[in-house]
């Protein structure tokens, strides 16, 4: 590895640095000073990085970006991170700005563009993961919204229990063992090929930005325009989907969602996701929806047509194999979660001598650990036992429990970049249905706190291990990490609870939302129990449940053939969504292969901004659009005007 040599120019300094990706050797002492020599000095202690305009670029830009994983968290139960989006528009954003006034503005450091994308990153992604799961079954269950302030109180708690929890994993998991959280180096090298290849920077900043006008555009012409006129709702491109659906497949296909559907920002979802996991969902959207749909239908189990009414059969055997799966997987990672255990007491050690005392200048302070947990819990607990009727020592089990999982998914998510979120709500929801039975708000908000704590703590880590990487100063990503949630919680609970404001609007057509329709059935089942379940739901439960555990132990046992055997969490989302989204993720897929296979350079280079384009395009479209037809009696309802 190269070392950093101070310059006054950002550009130059990133070009003469080498992302110290292999690590370092020696014992924990030995690696932290071989980071703070090579990397930090004449990086982190020169460069400018915690910045007003990085925090305010990166609360801007998260605070839109939140909206887009808002909206596809709402159709499909995923999100996607936001940080290297953000890095890519910060980049262009700044340079057009510096153009315009003429180059009067000095350039964007790489650390104040890597301040930007942590703020980025806790406004559009860590705040509103449970939104889309706990929160909107909280909604489903109970058929009623939960008041915009209290949400926001405790989107806001739970944030900052979250991120503070992270704080004395840092520097064991990072700093001394040197996880790898792959996500965290991609942002890293995004980072540094914009700082030194300004060419293929702005390439892909352009690319982003034409890929974000198609897919407006697009969504603009499948709904918007017949919000200007209704004569004009012949000429949208959705109607004339429908329509040749319905010519093609027959209406009866169409009402089991076995249909086509004009909505690109799937495929570009797909491209990103990957084939196996996209063809497991094409699998799943078969046997469900082409398969078990029109058998139920046959013998008159399933009464009812359209996806509200056929999912409520169907979402049994899609919740199950993703719990067992996701429980089953993390199961299987139980050395991570041991190491992460014995290395507990590790995180708190402090030793003494100069070289610790320069570290611990610039780390985040264990103080600010225990006053974000005691300011969360106090603040969760109290808002929990007033508007849940969870009582105080509950809610302390559950941050307890939570910090306990959070341990475990920070870990797994530095060894494989998969946080199991679901995972560990579930884990959450089957202790809490031991210790509270029956009560499905306890049951459902207790698995909220876990896995928003254990979210918000490895998307921290994510970000600091690009840090890491790039020599910035720990302490000042910190902040820039805190101040995003404020921003994040004010845009994406008012557009959450604006959204869902509309009568019957989660679980329709619109908003499938198959992450709170999984939760949901989880509570439920807890809390009715399985006797009061038909018997055909129980039966799927029992054969999802199954699959759940098969797919994933022959992955186990055959790791060369992993790549042809199917995933579980596909399979099982597949049978809670459209078949069609099924369709247009693998579609992307294909896509995405071959353009790897036959273009691997131009893959490399615009696969990603041209997919993360048309996803935060559509998204923030579709956004407008509803605001723009239903924003007035969606502001009276959510305000009582």
């Amino acid at each position: 590895m190269t070392p950093a040599s101070p310059s006054s120019n950002p550009s130059t300094a990133a070009a003469e640095y080498e992302l110290p990706v292999a690590g370092f050797q020696g014992s924990p002492r030995e690696i932290e000073r071989q980071w703070f020599e090579r990397c930090y000095k004449g990086r982190g202690d020169t460069m400018l990085q915690l910045t007003w305009r990085a925090v305010l670029m990166g609360s801007a830009l998260g605070g839109i970006l939140s909206l887009t994983n808002l909206y596809i968290g709402l159709k499909t139960g995923w999100g996607f991170g936001v940080a290297i989006t953000a890095c890519i528009l910060s980049y262009a954003i700044w340079r057009t700005l510096r153009l315009l006034s003429g180059n009067r503005l000095s350039p964007m450091t790489v650390l104040e563009n890597n301040c930007m994308q942590s703020t980025a990153s806790s406004a559009g992604y860590s705040t509103g993961g449970t939104l889309v799961s706990a929160i909107a079954a909280f909604i489903l269950i109970n058929g009623q919204t939960i008041p915009t302030g209290t949400l926001m109180a405790w989107v806001f708690f739970l944030a900052v229990l979250g991120v503070t929890m992270a704080i004395p994993m840092k520097r064991q998991m990072i700093n001394t063992e040197q996880l790898r959280f792959p996500s965290g180096i991609a942002a890293a090298e995004t980072l540094r090929a914009l700082h030194t290849s300004g060419g293929k920077g702005i390439q892909s900043a352009i690319a982003l930005g034409l890929a974000g006008l198609f897919g407006a555009a697009s969504r603009f012409w499948a709904a918007g325009l017949e919000l200007i006129s209704p004569k004009l709702a012949g000429y949208q491109i959705a109607n004339w989907v429908d329509t040749f659906s319905v010519w093609l497949l027959g209406q009866r296909w169409v009402d089991r969602t076995v249909t086509f559907s004009w909505e690109p920002m799937f495929i570009a979802a797909g491209a990103i996701t990957g084939i196996r996991a996209c063809a497991s969902m094409l699998l799943g959207g078969i046997t469900c929806w082409m398969i078990f749909v029109p058998v139920m239908q046959a013998n008159g189990t399933i009464t009812g047509t359209g996806y509200r009414d056929i999912v409520q059969w169907t979402l049994w055997g899609g919740a199950a194999c993703m719990v067992t799966s996701g429980l089953l997987s993390f199961g299987l990672q139980w050395r991570s979660a041991l190491r992460a255990f014995r290395d507990l007491g590790k995180m708190f050690a402090r030793s003494s001598g100069k070289a610790r005392d320069e570290l611990d200048a610039i780390e985040t302070p264990a103080s600010w650990f225990l006053a974000g947990q005691v300011v969360g819990t106090i603040g969760l607990a109290y808002l929990a036992h007033v508007t849940f009727g969870m009582p105080y020592w509950l809610t302390v089990v559950a941050v307890l429990l939570s910090f306990a999982l959070a341990l475990v998914a920070c870990r797994v998510c530095g060894e494989t970049d998969t946080t199991p979120v679901g995972a560990m709500g579930k884990v959450t929801q089957l202790t809490f249905g031991a210790i509270r039975p029956g009560d499905m708000n306890v049951n459902l908000m207790s698995a909220c706190i876990t896995a928003g704590a254990a979210d918000s703590s490895s998307d921290l880590l994510t970000d600091l291990k690009s840090g890491y990487l790039l020599g910035a100063h720990p302490r000042k990503q910190f902040i820039a990490q805190f101040a995003g949630i404020f921003i994040g919680t004010l845009v994406s609970v008012l557009s959450f609870n604006l959204i869902v404001s509309s009568a019957n609007i989660l679980g329709s057509d619109q908003f499938p939302a198959p992450a709170a329709q999984t939760w949901a059935a989880v509570a439920r089942a807890l809390g009715e129990g399985l006797g009061a379940l038909h018997k055909v739901k129980v039966w799927a439960i029992v054969i999802g449940g199954l699959v759940g555990i098969i797919l994933p132990l022959l992955s186990r046992l055959f790791p060369r053939q992993q790549k042809y055997i199917p995933s579980a969490a596909g399979i099982g989302l597949a049978w809670t969504f459209h078949w069609y989204y099924s369709l247009l993720f693998f579609v992307g897929a294909v896509i995405g292969l071959i353009l790897e296979k036959r273009r691997p350079r131009l893959s490399e280079q615009y696969t990603f901004p041209v997919a993360s384009g048309v996803i935060a395009g559509e998204s923030l479209m579709g956004v407008t659009l509803i605001f723009w037809e239903n924003g007035p009696a969606m502001l009276r309802q959510l305000f009582g005007g």
